[in-house]
């Protein structure tokens, strides 16, 4: 991108909020004990300094943009936001997900023909293979003898097939926008730019009586930092070409997406668990640039490739396999290895660009790039208090939060280059990372003797009440 054309917007802010939920009594009791909210210490000089010195969201005007909207308040150091109840902690796992249909009129007709497609290839397999039981032995010698005189011949006609698929594969290799790595796109953009359109007919049919009005400060607020960030990356093409449109939705999951064609969902539970507007700038700026990058196409691309070859295999299962029940356990590993080692991979992969250029992006727009990572902690934290399992990453589709957040602290130099080299205003105030952790050795020395974890979780773990500012 061209660091010479960027916004002078400031984001300078640096308001956190914590994940504690349970009923008002149990938090009172939580809270008279000594173990306070991760980010609530309002006796320590850091809070103090933070709290004073920071929260200006500077545009060209150098107004901050929660002047401008008065009656949203995002949450200060230590204040969490009073809407996150148990439920938004169990939708977190949906949040960083975007929308899970981006496909496209061509390669929908494709996602049709799928099954039609598998099942041909399993006919053909297992007709293949009760041919060979039909043959008498004397003609199944006769068969084995003449593939043995001809192997180099079958050799080759593999390996043409073989040529085939890479030459096919490097024939539609495309530079990612941006970032610059080969990726694979056999679907054309405008063909996904159509069923964006699709998609959005079926959010809007969904979601049609929860959409709040242009009024709305949520909604005022969610335009104006998608409007920042556009704005302060309109030198990138890819940026510029989309109309980006708002669309907030009164829904408590923590969720946010970006269709291919410029339409941006962003549900209300989101806006009750981000702590700040640096937060939330990052989160948009992420899922923008999933659009921007074009995922949707590239992963339906490289899916709609592995699959074609999958067929392959498919009949070579179902031929091969004695009987039917063995085949289908065959069938369900070779799913399962396409699966594990290339699909979520992958996923992650692309989860991992987005995060780099929308980090990219809420730095020109003057975000304070620090907050990325301490969101991901915070949801890590939210899930440990909740008390769900941690899976291993290679079970998922995105990166863990703890990698998330190490990947954006390896990142965020970079990006605090960048923010610099557009002449935003000096961050004010210590790192929010500095924080959340004094705060987590705060509130771990506080629990100390105090309450067994066990019960401390279960009066967390009731649903629907929200926590209480100090």
């Amino acid at each position: 991108f061209d660091r010479g054309r960027c916004q002078r917007l400031d984001f300078s802010g640096n308001a956190r909020n914590c994940f504690l939920t349970g009923n008002p009594d149990s938090h009172r009791k939580f809270l008279g004990k000594g173990l306070r909210c991760l980010l609530d210490v309002p006796n320590t000089e850091v809070y103090r300094n933070v709290h004073h010195g920071s929260g200006r969201f500077c545009s060209q005007s150098s107004q901050p943009l929660w002047e401008k909207i008065p009656s949203l308040h995002f949450s200060s150091v230590g204040q969490p936001p009073r809407h996150l109840s148990a439920w938004n902690i169990q939708s977190i796992r949906s949040f960083h997900r975007s929308s899970s249909l981006q496909a496209a009129p061509v390669p929908l007709f494709w996602i049709i023909v799928k099954p039609a497609q598998k099942l041909f290839a399993i006919i053909l397999g297992r007709s293949i293979r009760n041919w060979w039981k039909a043959l008498p032995p004397n003609k199944r010698e006769l068969f084995k003898e003449s593939a043995r005189k001809n192997k180099w011949k079958i050799l080759l006609g593999a390996s043409s097939l073989g040529v085939v698929f890479v030459m096919f594969y490097f024939t539609h290799l495309e530079e990612t926008p941006i970032t610059g790595r080969a990726r694979l796109l056999v679907f054309g953009k405008e063909h996904f730019r159509e069923l964006s359109q699709m998609e959005y007919d079926m959010w809007m049919e969904q979601f049609k009586g929860q959409m709040l009005p242009e009024t709305d400060a949520r909604y005022q607020v969610v335009e104006r930092v998608v409007g920042h960030l556009s704005e302060s990356n309109k030198d990138i093409p890819q940026v510029s070409a989309l109309k980006w449109v708002i669309h907030v939705v009164d829904e408590p999951g923590v969720n946010a997406f970006v269709l291919p064609n410029g339409q941006v969902f962003v549900f209300t539970g989101l806006l009750d668990a981000v702590s700040d507007i640096h937060q939330l700038s990052f989160i948009l700026g992420h899922e923008i640039a999933h659009a921007v990058l074009e995922h949707a196409a590239e992963k339906a691309s490289l899916v709609h490739f592995l699959d074609f070859l999958s067929l392959i295999f498919l009949t070579m299962i179902w031929a091969i396999c004695p009987r039917d029940s063995l085949a289908v356990v065959g069938q369900w590993i070779q799913s399962k290895l396409q699966e594990f080692m290339f699909d979520r991979p992958y996923s992650r992969t692309l989860e991992a660009e987005a995060d780099k250029v929308g980090l990219q992006f809420a730095a020109k727009a003057c975000v304070d790039v620090r907050a990325s990572s301490v969101f991901w902690q915070q949801m890590e934290l939210a899930e440990s208090i909740q008390g769900q399992p941690k899976l291993p990453e290679w079970l998922s589709t995105h990166p863990s939060h703890e990698n998330r957040a190490e990947h954006l602290d390896r990142l965020i130099p970079e990006a605090l280059k960048i923010r610099e080299s557009c002449n935003c205003p000096s961050l004010s105030g210590p790192d929010p990372r500095l924080i959340f952790r004094l705060n987590m050795k705060h509130l771990l020395e506080s629990s100390k003797g105090r309450e067994a974890p066990n019960s401390i979780k279960q009066d967390l773990s009731k649903p629907k009440l929200d926590f209480p500012h100090t």
